[in-house]
């Protein structure tokens, strides 16, 4: 009997053991590490597999983005372009979500506007990059516009969306209550609309980076794209894959900063699902 109730005062005592175990595993499971050790595990087995100027492997890349960074240059690149899709990612918003309530809310608007939008977005915003430097100059103007361009539409249209999709109970609940259609408007259309505002300003910032670069490819002297497209002058592969992987860290820290203000600014509006 004494023995029993000893084993079962260890095993009492060693729950919290396995329980911080546990959660210790689940927290690097949400954290997504272990996709990212598969990930550049394969990537270092294809890169042995492979010549090296085809595929460099993650430590051929780490040290060319040390190199990069020694004389400071891709820490210059990395701020030229995120300033420029910053700038224009905001500017596409503040233009596109006032519109888009507009046009969503009254049907006259939307006759008129919605084939010249569902026209006009199926133009990629590449395919502006001449017409833009021809407009705008070579320098950040029309790369700034270029993001605009890339930001409007997709913002644009889940806005209208959005509105669309307000139940037509509220609406009308608020007017029965003497509100007018400017306190509807902010008080019932733009709270319910703000998940679809909030996705499409997320969306949209993935089409922002995909502009710059293309923008940078062509018309600049610095930017991830410019050192992109300058590493094949010199065939310097491992450059391109620092490029690539720094977009890719950009446009993830900009997402979760994007999540976190949905998280707590716009708690209440639901913006972020958990």
């Amino acid at each position: 009997m004494y023995a029993q109730r000893n084993e079962i005062k260890g095993n009492q005592a060693s729950l919290p053991k396995i329980r911080l175990q546990f959660s210790l595993m689940r927290m690097v499971l949400k954290s997504g590490v272990l996709g990212w050790l598969l990930v550049i595990l394969i990537w270092s087995i294809a890169a042995a597999l492979s010549d090296p100027q085809f595929l460099p492997s993650p430590l051929v890349v780490w040290q060319g983005a040390l190199d990069l960074s020694k004389d400071g240059s891709l820490f210059t690149f990395m701020g030229a372009s995120f300033l420029r899709v910053i700038i224009g990612w905001t500017l596409g918003n503040l233009i596109a979500i006032p519109i888009g309530l507009l046009i969503g809310r009254f049907s006259a608007l939307r006759v008129l506007l919605d084939p010249i939008i569902n026209f006009v977005r199926f133009i990629p915003p590449l395919a502006f990059i001449t017409l833009f430097m021809l407009w705008f100059g070579i320098g950040e103007q029309s790369k700034i516009f270029l993001i605009m361009y890339a930001t409007f539409f997709i913002v644009i249209i889940n806005t209208i969306t959005g509105v669309l999709f307000v139940e037509e109970d509220k609406i009308r609940s608020a007017r029965s209550m003497g509100a007018s259609e400017v306190q509807i408007m902010f008080h019932v259309i733009i709270p319910a609309s703000l998940p679809y505002i909030f996705t499409g300003a997320k969306l949209a910032m993935g089409s922002s980076f995909m502009a710059i670069v293309g923008a940078e490819m062509v018309a600049a002297n610095e930017g991830i794209g410019y050192m992109i497209w300058n590493a094949r002058l010199y065939f310097k592969t491992d450059w391109i894959f620092v490029g690539l992987v720094i977009l890719g860290l950009m446009g993830f820290v900009m997402d979760r900063v994007l999540t976190l203000f949905g998280k707590f600014a716009l708690k209440r509006y639901n913006v972020v699902k958990k």
